[in-house]
Protein backbone atom coordinates (compact mmCIF):
# COMPACT_ATOMS: atom_id res chain seq x y z
CA UNK A 1 0.00 0.00 0.00
CA UNK A 2 1.11 3.26 -1.20
CA UNK A 3 2.25 5.68 1.44
CA UNK A 4 1.32 9.85 1.95
CA UNK A 5 4.93 10.38 1.55
CA UNK A 6 5.11 7.93 -1.71
CA UNK A 7 2.73 9.87 -3.38
CA UNK A 8 4.27 13.17 -2.18
CA UNK A 9 7.37 12.20 -3.69
CA UNK A 10 5.92 10.51 -7.12
CA UNK A 11 3.95 13.62 -7.93
CA UNK A 12 7.20 15.73 -7.36
CA UNK A 13 8.97 13.38 -9.40
CA UNK A 14 6.60 13.80 -12.58
CA UNK A 15 6.58 17.72 -12.15
CA UNK A 16 10.73 16.94 -12.48
CA UNK A 17 10.38 14.92 -15.09
CA UNK A 18 7.30 16.74 -17.33
CA UNK A 19 8.20 20.21 -16.77
CA UNK A 20 12.48 19.95 -15.92
CA UNK A 21 13.16 17.26 -17.95
CA UNK A 22 10.31 17.54 -21.14
CA UNK A 23 8.94 20.76 -21.43
CA UNK A 24 11.91 22.90 -20.50
CA UNK A 25 14.27 21.18 -23.11
CA UNK A 26 11.59 21.11 -25.55
CA UNK A 27 11.01 24.60 -24.95
CA UNK A 28 14.84 25.66 -25.47
CA UNK A 29 14.82 23.16 -28.57
CA UNK A 30 11.93 25.55 -30.33
CA UNK A 31 14.16 28.35 -29.38
CA UNK A 32 17.51 27.21 -30.68
CA UNK A 33 15.92 26.92 -34.35
CA UNK A 34 14.51 30.28 -34.49
CA UNK A 35 16.19 33.90 -34.59
CA UNK A 36 15.00 36.30 -32.05
CA UNK A 37 12.76 38.05 -34.52
CA UNK A 38 11.25 34.60 -35.47
CA UNK A 39 10.84 34.02 -31.33
CA UNK A 40 8.18 37.46 -31.53
CA UNK A 41 6.49 36.34 -34.74
CA UNK A 42 2.41 36.17 -34.62
CA UNK A 43 0.47 34.66 -37.44
CA UNK A 44 -2.31 37.22 -36.67
CA UNK A 45 -3.00 39.77 -33.45
CA UNK A 46 -4.84 37.06 -31.73
CA UNK A 47 -2.74 34.49 -31.80
CA UNK A 48 1.01 34.42 -29.36
CA UNK A 49 4.23 34.51 -30.53
CA UNK A 50 6.34 31.84 -28.60
CA UNK A 51 8.02 34.82 -26.87
CA UNK A 52 4.57 35.75 -24.77
CA UNK A 53 4.37 31.96 -24.52
CA UNK A 54 8.07 31.62 -22.83
CA UNK A 55 7.04 34.82 -20.35
CA UNK A 56 3.58 33.46 -19.75
CA UNK A 57 4.99 29.75 -18.71
CA UNK A 58 6.96 31.86 -16.55
CA UNK A 59 4.88 34.21 -14.84
CA UNK A 60 2.06 30.99 -14.24
CA UNK A 61 4.56 28.89 -12.35
CA UNK A 62 5.88 31.45 -10.29
CA UNK A 63 2.36 32.43 -9.11
CA UNK A 64 0.85 28.98 -9.26
CA UNK A 65 4.00 27.41 -7.36
CA UNK A 66 6.60 30.19 -5.96
CA UNK A 67 3.52 31.69 -5.04
CA UNK A 68 0.90 29.83 -4.61
CA UNK A 69 2.90 26.99 -2.80
CA UNK A 70 5.68 28.75 -1.41
CA UNK A 71 4.33 31.68 -0.28
CA UNK A 72 6.35 33.98 -2.59
CA UNK A 73 4.14 37.43 -3.03
CA UNK A 74 2.30 37.17 -6.35
CA UNK A 75 3.67 40.28 -8.13
CA UNK A 76 2.81 38.62 -11.90
CA UNK A 77 0.97 41.10 -14.42
CA UNK A 78 -0.42 37.85 -16.40
CA UNK A 79 -1.60 40.56 -19.21
CA UNK A 80 1.45 41.98 -20.41
CA UNK A 81 3.02 38.42 -20.71
CA UNK A 82 0.58 38.81 -23.61
CA UNK A 83 0.96 42.39 -24.22
CA UNK A 84 4.77 41.84 -24.84
CA UNK A 85 5.50 43.27 -28.41
CA UNK A 86 8.95 44.30 -27.98
CA UNK A 87 11.66 41.72 -28.95
CA UNK A 88 13.16 40.18 -25.80
CA UNK A 89 16.20 38.31 -26.99
CA UNK A 90 16.19 34.53 -26.64
CA UNK A 91 19.14 34.84 -24.51
CA UNK A 92 17.27 36.38 -21.94
CA UNK A 93 14.05 34.59 -22.03
CA UNK A 94 16.55 31.49 -21.94
CA UNK A 95 17.67 32.91 -18.21
CA UNK A 96 14.55 33.37 -17.29
CA UNK A 97 13.32 29.81 -17.98
CA UNK A 98 16.42 28.88 -16.01
CA UNK A 99 16.44 30.76 -13.42
CA UNK A 100 12.08 29.83 -12.76
CA UNK A 101 13.22 25.74 -12.80
CA UNK A 102 16.02 26.99 -10.09
CA UNK A 103 13.91 28.12 -8.11
CA UNK A 104 11.20 25.90 -8.33
CA UNK A 105 14.15 23.31 -7.35
CA UNK A 106 14.69 25.16 -4.37
CA UNK A 107 11.34 24.75 -3.51
CA UNK A 108 10.56 21.11 -4.06
CA UNK A 109 11.97 19.31 -1.62
CA UNK A 110 10.43 21.42 1.51
CA UNK A 111 7.39 20.82 0.10
CA UNK A 112 5.17 18.73 2.66
CA UNK A 113 2.58 15.97 1.94
CA UNK A 114 0.05 17.94 3.86
CA UNK A 115 1.02 20.72 1.96
CA UNK A 116 0.07 19.15 -1.18
CA UNK A 117 -3.22 18.97 0.22
CA UNK A 118 -3.82 22.07 1.98
CA UNK A 119 -6.24 24.39 -0.07
CA UNK A 120 -5.32 27.88 -0.96
CA UNK A 121 -6.30 30.73 -3.28
CA UNK A 122 -4.74 31.02 -6.54
CA UNK A 123 -5.80 33.72 -9.12
CA UNK A 124 -9.73 33.20 -8.59
CA UNK A 125 -9.33 29.60 -7.79
CA UNK A 126 -8.92 27.71 -4.67
CA UNK A 127 -6.55 25.08 -5.01
CA UNK A 128 -4.67 22.20 -3.37
CA UNK A 129 -1.04 21.66 -3.82
CA UNK A 130 -1.90 18.68 -5.64
CA UNK A 131 -3.74 20.48 -8.58
CA UNK A 132 -1.32 23.06 -8.47
CA UNK A 133 1.43 20.93 -9.62
CA UNK A 134 -0.99 18.79 -12.43
CA UNK A 135 -2.33 22.25 -13.52
CA UNK A 136 1.64 23.40 -14.38
CA UNK A 137 2.57 20.15 -15.54
CA UNK A 138 -0.78 20.26 -18.25
CA UNK A 139 -0.14 24.11 -18.49
CA UNK A 140 3.71 23.75 -19.82
CA UNK A 141 2.46 20.37 -22.05
CA UNK A 142 -0.36 22.86 -23.56
CA UNK A 143 1.62 25.50 -24.66
CA UNK A 144 5.19 23.22 -25.78
CA UNK A 145 3.01 22.20 -28.05
CA UNK A 146 1.54 25.44 -29.52
CA UNK A 147 5.35 26.36 -29.68
CA UNK A 148 6.01 23.16 -31.22
CA UNK A 149 3.77 23.57 -34.46
CA UNK A 150 4.98 27.75 -34.32
CA UNK A 151 8.71 26.26 -35.10
CA UNK A 152 7.44 23.22 -37.64
CA UNK A 153 5.82 25.85 -39.69
CA UNK A 154 8.47 28.15 -39.87
CA UNK A 155 10.83 25.83 -40.46
CA UNK A 156 9.52 22.71 -42.35
CA UNK A 157 11.71 20.17 -39.84
CA UNK A 158 10.68 17.91 -37.60
CA UNK A 159 12.65 18.84 -34.02
CA UNK A 160 13.19 14.81 -32.78
CA UNK A 161 11.87 15.16 -29.44
CA UNK A 162 12.16 11.35 -29.33
CA UNK A 163 15.33 10.77 -31.60
CA UNK A 164 16.97 7.77 -30.90
CA UNK A 165 14.33 6.47 -28.15
CA UNK A 166 12.25 2.90 -28.72
CA UNK A 167 8.88 3.89 -28.07
CA UNK A 168 7.00 0.83 -29.25
CA UNK A 169 8.69 -0.82 -26.12
CA UNK A 170 10.10 -3.47 -28.52
CA UNK A 171 14.45 -4.36 -28.86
Amino acid sequence: MATTNDFKTEIIAQLRIRVFEESVPRIKKCLAELTDAEIWWRPNDNSNAIGNLVLHLCGNARQWILSGIGGAPDKRERQKEFDQRDIIPKAELLKLLDDLIAEIAVLLPSITAKELLRVRPVQIYQETGISILIHVIEHFSYHVGQMTVIVKSLKNKQLGYYKGQNLMGKP
